[in-house]
């Protein structure tokens, strides 16, 4: 139990250096962090594909693209599916159900790939897959459902 303990408190306040840059970071930085370097290939009413060079910032420990790096950027490709159908809000995350099949490493190209299965008023639902460009070989799959903030008429 020590060592989960000591594998997450490593990087907490020990050094009040490194806590004062990380509280010094601009606001929404962890999107961009997750997002930087990514290209649109292509875009239509309803889906749009991106690709990234897998930076060594988002791997884990095993040198393989992260668990949570992977669901920030269905969370990011979900929600910009979901713009371009007109929606002037991609709201907040209800739920999403991801599944892993593969890994990628440091500098393998990745497909991200989100398509709107829904669109209503209030919920929209999206379809995000993460794939080698190079095989198509599928690296992740996942649901996302978003709640739609209605915006007032008053």
């Amino acid at each position: 139990m020590d060592t989960s303990k000591r594998s997450i408190e490593k990087h907490s306040d020990d050094d009040p250096k490194v806590a004062s840059a990380i509280d010094g970071l601009p606001f929404k930085f962890y999107q961009y962090f997750v997002v930087a370097g990514l290209r649109v290939d292509l875009i239509q009413p309803g889906r749009i594909v991106c690709s990234l060079k897998l930076p060594a910032r988002l791997l884990n420990q095993n040198n393989s693209l992260h668990g949570g790096a992977s669901a920030s950027l269905v969370d990011c490709i979900g929600a910009a599916a979901i713009k371009t159908l007109g929606s002037t809000t991609t709201g907040v995350s209800l739920d999403m159900n991801l599944s892993y099949f593969d890994t990628a490493h440091l500098g393998e190209e990745i497909e991200i790939d989100g398509m709107v299965l829904r669109m209503g008023e209030t919920i929209a639902v999206a379809n995000v897959e993460l794939r080698k460009k190079n095989t198509g070989k599928i690296i992740a799959q996942a649901r996302l459902t978003t709640y739609l903030a209605i915006s007032s008429k008053l």
